[in-house]
């Protein structure tokens, strides 16, 4: 049975020529790697028809990450040659090993923050103003922005989705371009900051723009957003909306120093980056402990806190506080940690291993040929802005960082940024015009969202004109 395996393997991943040059083997004329492509592919379109299907998106790569590398370990190992191939998949765990470990701090970060309050309080306070529709428009899609800036565009958009919602729960119009505003600018806020985005934290870690140099595309970005923000809200009305009061809400203990430990992490990150020229996840896992030492300090603390606030809630008799109090449950860190992202974070694992993969085969080197030498630099990266409207822009970068172009600082800039707004083109394009899309129950859509892409156009168009103006 062994043998009849053997050989089928043999036969099914066989090819007439292969060009091997220093242990490498080129794959992209054979058999197995046409295989390998395939399955790429179809996982791929799975992925991109998850809304449809309610197939997780990790499950297809996870899959056919590992039958790639499968039919790579089985090639190298008939050649005499596993440790070539062993030492290749190595390399490629190690850089999804760096950045899960850094996303999976940043991730727990903000679920703490979540927990405590923080977005709630913010939501509760832009409720309570009572602004006006095109007011609340440019609010929220400002606060996108920024927030997107330091936590992933995902959870920035369903907050302020969920303030729109919350405000004008019947005004269809008005969520729909709401929340194509919100899209746009979580997707430019996260530009201009190696925390806004995997696909920026990928460019960072990879040392081809330092910390500090990707400010420059603050301009760029903001215009990327404003562009398309400052037409959609001439058909806004500006009627005012109705105050929603809660006089419940408070943030719960530890909050404000949670806030102050991500910016402690954060500075962390860039020094031992920058200054001690070691990987940033080395700074991410210290502001872990640092969440962790005050986790610590907030169960041990919590039941004198709990007695202190219940003697001043019966002086006042405060019934509703005191019922708030039996509620209260201790700080749990790995509660924060539990609840990461771990969809997307093996999504991640997959498009890494995948990409890697078809690259060790030899087709990344191809695609470069093709982009990179046939094409200007210019035209390539603008192209990898669009084809991330279709494809999650996480495997297009990761596929440019592995082809690894020669290209100037203001040529790394530009794919940075085009890969990172270009999601914005299409409702399908980011994680966050997907979960909107189903968080407002067919009120934001594919076809609602397309309506406005020719002003979305216009915001890139600029954005890309303005970079080259500013940065050379």
């Amino acid at each position: 049975m062994n043998k009849f395996i053997s050989a089928f393997l043999l036969i099914f991943i066989s090819c007439p020529v292969w060009a091997s040059s220093a242990g490498h083997i080129d794959l992209t004329s054979s058999v197995a790697g046409f295989v390998a492509i395939t399955l790429f592919s179809i996982a791929y379109l799975l992925v991109i028809g998850e809304e449809f299907i309610h197939l997780r998106k990790s499950k297809p790569v996870l899959v056919a990450a590992g039958v790639i590398w499968f039919i790579i370990g089985w090639v190298y190992t008939q050649h005499g040659i596993p440790a070539q191939a062993e030492h290749a998949f190595n390399h490629n765990l190690l850089e999804y090993a760096q950045l899960l470990l850094f996303l999976l701090v940043a991730m727990t970060y903000i679920n703490a923050l979540e927990e405590r309050g923080v977005f709630d309080g913010l939501r509760i306070w832009m409720i309570a103003k009572g602004l006006s529709l095109r007011s609340l428009f440019w609010l929220t899609g400002l606060l996108a922005f920024a927030i997107s800036s330091f936590a992933n565009n995902l959870t920035t958009a369903m907050l302020m989705c969920a303030i729109v919602l919350k405000v004008a729960p019947k005004d269809i119009k008005f969520i729909n371009i709401a929340c194509i505003n919100i899209v746009v600018a979580s997707n430019a806020g996260g530009v201009f900051s190696p925390f806004g985005d995997i696909t920026t934290l990928m460019i960072w870690q990879a040392g081809l723009v330092k910390f500090q140099q990707f400010f420059v595309l603050f301009v760029p970005s903001f215009v990327n957003f404003f562009v398309p923000a400052l037409i959609m809200s001439l058909f806004i009305s500006n009627e005012q909306s109705t105050p929603i009061i809660d006089n419940e809400f408070t943030l719960k203990r530890g909050a404000k120093r949670i806030v102050f430990l991500f910016v402690l992490t954060i500075a962390t990150a860039v020094i031992c980056h920058s200054v001690v020229n070691m990987p940033p996840v080395l700074g991410m896992m210290m502001g872990l402990g640092y969440l962790k030492f005050l986790g610590f300090y907030l169960r041990k603390s919590l039941p004198r806190s709990l007695d202190k606030k219940r003697t001043q809630a019966q002086l006042r008799k405060d019934e509703k506080a005191l019922k708030r109090l039996g509620n209260i449950v201790p700080f749990d860190i790995f509660d924060k940690i539990a609840r990461a992202e771990w969809d997307t974070l093996l999504f991640f694992y997959g498009v890494v291993m995948c990409v890697g993969g078809l690259g060790f085969m030899g087709y990344l080197s191809l695609v470069s040929e093709v982009l990179y030498s046939h094409w200007s630099p210019t035209y390539a990266n603008i192209f990898v802005g669009v084809l991330s409207a279709i494809v999650d822009n996480i495997p297009v970068v990761f596929a440019v960082l592995k082809m690894n172009p020669a290209m100037d600082l203001q040529q790394w800039l530009l794919v940075t940024m085009t890969a990172g707004v270009g999601g914005s083109l299409l409702s399908v394009g980011s994680a966050a015009g997907v979960a909107l899309m189903g968080q407002t129950k067919g009120k934001y859509s594919f076809l609602g969202h397309l309506k406005w892409s020719w002003a979305i156009i216009l915001g890139y168009v600029a954005s890309i004109s303005l970079h080259f103006l500013i940065n050379g």
